[in-house]
């Protein structure tokens, strides 16, 4: 039998007693519902491989129960997930620009935009993805392994297996889906990753019903175009509760242990540029996106890398860019907190990885792709990166958590900064995709399709 990951109650009891944890739910009752659980034979994680047998079956019960169980017991954190209460608790909340008369192509904002920079936007998202891709589930002293051992380090272009020793070929396997179209000697063209399909799916849903989309817009979308086997973690569950016909936003909540990850994030960066200089709308699309797979924390990043994009397209620093991002994040959440020490330790210290230890220190025990520690990487390799496009993607892949997802979207505000990438960085402006009537679409096209969005 096949097993489906990331949606079998008894693969999803673990991730949600560590997400009890995180975000403070009774202690003793969360140990106690743990107990049980170990006592009927479950596990902490689920099997990276296998059949789903007869144990998996019997347990599957007693997995939903628990998960249930969990749901009941209330978060002591301020970490509302509606936008007023969101609005609410950010007391930096920006106001919207006023309309200029005669601005041009920047729409609602207001502010001129440089064409250039919104192709430097999609431009630089997927060289830092498809840079990140090979490495990509590596930890970080691996990543540096192999980076030193092709005479790559500090990182200042792709990753290659040319020259790379058996030895640490064998310690550090590449990603195995990801190498075959994202190593220096077998790029051809912007091979298809979910960092890239998500901001389709965003400019998609923009072009077919408007700035007044809905989150159900969102979800008739995905059942649409998005294959099912192209989403994971937060993502698949919450396809699979529309399948199983749960609404939104309660698809984001119903045993949903990865509400707090890295997905809504990677999907936001199309909401900032069609909002260039207005941060405050580009989180509120950001949201109605976000809440269809997301709670709190989850949003939160959302919201953040699309008020980042917004400013990105006029900002002149990339403080100034994060602040926009931070603004729009509620002061006491632990996201705020931990994108705030991460620029101003950024800001300060010169050799980024001493800023990186520290980041590890502070959030090393959440998972590889949670929001929290990424969101802290993205903003210290922006910040460290001071505009320099190749310091800032490698900055974030060099950090080893979501390698690509976090060097995406520092890439796609350092290229909306700069208004482009250096050649380098460039690939053949073919992107592949399963999109329907995106595969081998350019980012040129990208491009121009979204300055169209911000006039609508």
């Amino acid at each position: 039998m096949i097993r489906l990951t990331w949606v079998q109650p008894e693969d999803l009891i673990g991730h949600e007693l560590r997400q009890a944890a995180e975000d403070g739910r009774d202690p003793a009752r969360v140990r106690e519902i743990a107990d049980r659980w170990h006592a009927a034979g479950g596990h902490d994680a689920p099997p990276r491989a296998g059949a789903s047998g007869p144990e998996s079956a019997r347990l599957r019960g007693t997995a939903q129960d628990l998960l249930d169980e969990l749901a009941g017991i209330p978060s002591p954190l301020n970490e509302p997930s509606d936008l007023p209460a969101i609005v609410a608790a950010c007391p930096a909340w920006p106001a919207h620009p006023p309309a200029t008369a005669g601005a041009g192509p920047a729409g609602p904002p207001g502010a001129v935009v440089d064409p250039a920079r919104v192709l430097g936007g999609w431009l630089g998202r997927a060289a830092g993805c498809v840079l990140g891709k090979p490495v990509e589930k590596i930890p970080r002293e691996g990543i540096r392994q192999i980076a030193e051992a092709t005479g790559n380090w500090p990182i200042r272009g792709w990753f290659t297996a040319k020259g790379l020793p058996g030895d640490i070929a064998r310690r550090w396997p590449w990603n195995r889906r990801s190498a075959v179209n994202s190593l220096a000697e077998n790029i051809d063209g912007i091979p298809e990753d979910d960092d890239l399909n998500y901001p389709l799916l965003a400019l998609s849903v923009l072009e077919r019903h408007g700035r007044a989309f809905t989150t159900g817009d969102v979800a008739t979308l995905w059942l649409d175009e998005l294959p099912a086997g192209r989403t994971f973690t937060a993502e698949r569950v919450a396809y699979r509760n529309l399948l199983d016909g749960v609404e939104p936003p309660h698809t984001a909540a119903h045993r949903n242990p990865f509400r707090e990850w890295i997905g809504a994030l990677i999907r936001a960066d199309v909401y900032g540029w069609v909002n260039p200089g207005d941060p405050a709308t580009a989180a509120g699309h950001a949201w109605r996106d976000a809440r269809l797979t997301h709670t709190a924390n989850g949003i939160y990043g959302a919201m953040f890398a699309a008020a980042m994009c917004a400013a990105s397209l006029v900002a002149t620093s990339p403080e100034e860019v994060v602040r926009a991002g931070l603004s729009v994040v509620p002061a006491g959440s632990r996201l705020h907190e931990a994108v705030r020490l991460a620029a101003e330790d950024a800001a300060t210290e010169k050799d980024f990885e001493r800023v990186v230890d520290r980041l590890y220190e502070r959030h090393g025990t959440l998972h590889w792709v949670h929001t929290i520690n990424n969101a802290a990487l993205i903003a210290a390799a922006v910040i460290h990166g001071r505009s320099d496009f190749t310091a800032t993607i490698a900055g974030a892949v060099a950090g080893g958590w979501d390698t690509d997802s976090a060097a995406a979207t520092a890439g796609a505000v350092a290229g909306a900064l700069n208004g482009g990438v250096p050649d380098q960085w460039r690939m053949r402006d073919s992107l592949a995709s399963s999109l329907t009537g995106f595969d081998g679409v350019s980012l040129g096209e990208l491009a121009r399709r979204t300055q169209e969005m911000m006039q609508s």
